[in-house]
């Protein structure tokens, strides 16, 4: 006879995220954002940015590399426990005094638009701008650079 646990289980936090509450779906989505540090390796570039900033460019490859590292498996084990915590209480950041909240970048580059459809509203005039691969790391190609 087949479990009935999974499917219980997955109607219950169908139930839960379908309530419509604000603070799950966000620690849920930080949490899921969080999971994929390693996919993205933002704290792994910041870090070797700032590392070079502050302590020198001679430790920035190895120092920077190392505490990016630790950073992102901070992360990650972070996004794993919001995502697993996301129904109950607190709903806020957690371990704020060592990883920032939010999006992860260097300093020097901010996100910015896709170059999508729904991004772009003068498509059909032929005028279109926004980053052409952002989901590589370290492409900063836009169509437009003004």
């Amino acid at each position: 006879m087949r479990s009935l646990l999974p499917s219980i289980l997955l109607a219950a936090t169908l139930g839960l995220l379908a309530t419509g509450c604000a603070k799950t779906e966000q620690k849920l989505g930080r949490g899921l954002s969080n999971m994929t540090e390693f996919a993205r390796m933002g704290e792994i570039q910041k870090s070797v940015e700032q590392t070079a900033l502050f302590d020198g460019p001679e430790g920035s490859a190895t120092t920077g590399l190392v505490r990016g590292f630790s950073k992102s498996f901070a992360r990650t084990g972070v996004g794993i426990y919001e995502v697993l915590t996301c129904p109950f209480p607190p709903y806020g950041p957690v371990f704020t005094n060592y990883l920032t909240v939010g999006r992860v970048s260097p300093d020097s580059h901010v996100p910015g638009l896709w170059s999508l459809e729904a991004t772009s509203p003068d498509i059909y005039l032929g005028f279109n701008g926004g980053y052409v691969a952002p989901m590589f790391p370290g492409s900063r190609f836009f169509i437009f650079s003004n």
